[in-house]
């Protein structure tokens, strides 16, 4: 198995699965074979590349539980070398499911032993139940976006006091990757004060690369491509792909 990173952040609405879709895209058309796995009850990484999430045969729930074996849950997506297990609403009921499984905390790491791509990003559900424990227990590192407004830091503490909990007694190997600052907005003074208070927090572990507003990355999840298909030129697709090369350059 390759480099896992678990894309998370408990906060819904911060560009979390555009992360996932758009860095992966990136690091797929630099040659690497990456495996992105939707791990959200929502579903919205699996539509986002273009695939009926109520149709699929087998989703990221089935390999959880070994119903499947990891490689039939396997799409292939429009951009080459770029893979992903899928997830519908199905997903919510894992939740329940695990309070009884033994070894709960590494059913996904085990899921994923077989894994053959140099890549695996889990976009996390915006909680921090028993499917995130899953994600962290089963990552090399953790990317944070983070929103440049006003609630940015809220929470944050919280989440990682979890990662050092998982560190401590499920994964000591879980790295912080880092923290992306998305939906920035150059107009503002807020978006410019968010940043500052992130670089005072996060210090080096704040991506340089900023993802901003920009329609273009709004509209790319109705055509079912990642931003770099769907207009390679917009400010959001070259924001992912600096991102994806910093993120590469990283691990």
């Amino acid at each position: 198995m390759g480099i896992v990173i678990a894309v998370l952040n408990q906060k819904g609405g911060v560009g979390k699965t555009t992360t996932a879709i758009n860095v992966g895209a990136n690091i797929a058309k630099a040659g690497h074979s990456v495996l992105l796995v939707d791990f959200d009850p929502q579903g919205n990484a699996t539509s986002g590349l273009g695939i009926l999430k109520n149709e699929v045969s087998a989703t990221s729930l089935d390999v959880l539980f070994n119903r499947e074996p990891l490689e039939k849950a396997v799409l292939e997506t429009a951009v080459q070398n770029l893979y992903v297990v899928p997830a519908n609403e199905n997903l919510a009921t894992a939740e329940m499911e695990l309070v009884a499984e033994l070894g709960r905390e590494h059913k996904l790491k085990h899921a994923l032993v077989n894994a053959t791509h140099d890549y695996v990003f889990i976009d996390c559900p915006p909680s921090l139940g028993l499917l995130t424990i899953n994600a962290l227990t089963a990552a090399d590192y953790l990317l944070i976006p983070v929103q440049s407004e006003y609630y940015a830091l809220e929470g944050l503490g919280q989440l990682l006091g979890v990662m050092q909990k998982v560190r401590a007694g499920l994964n000591p190997n879980l790295e912080l990757l880092g923290v992306t600052v998305t939906m920035y907005d150059g107009r503002t003074s807020l978006s410019e004060q968010v940043h500052a208070e992130l670089k005072k927090h996060f210090g080096d572990k704040l991506f340089k690369t900023i993802i901003p507003r920009n329609v273009k990355l709004a509209e790319a999840p109705s055509h079912g491509v990642p931003v770099s298909e769907h207009d390679k030129w917009s400010k959001g697709a070259r924001a992912y792909k600096q991102l994806a090369k910093e993120i590469m350059r990283h691990v």
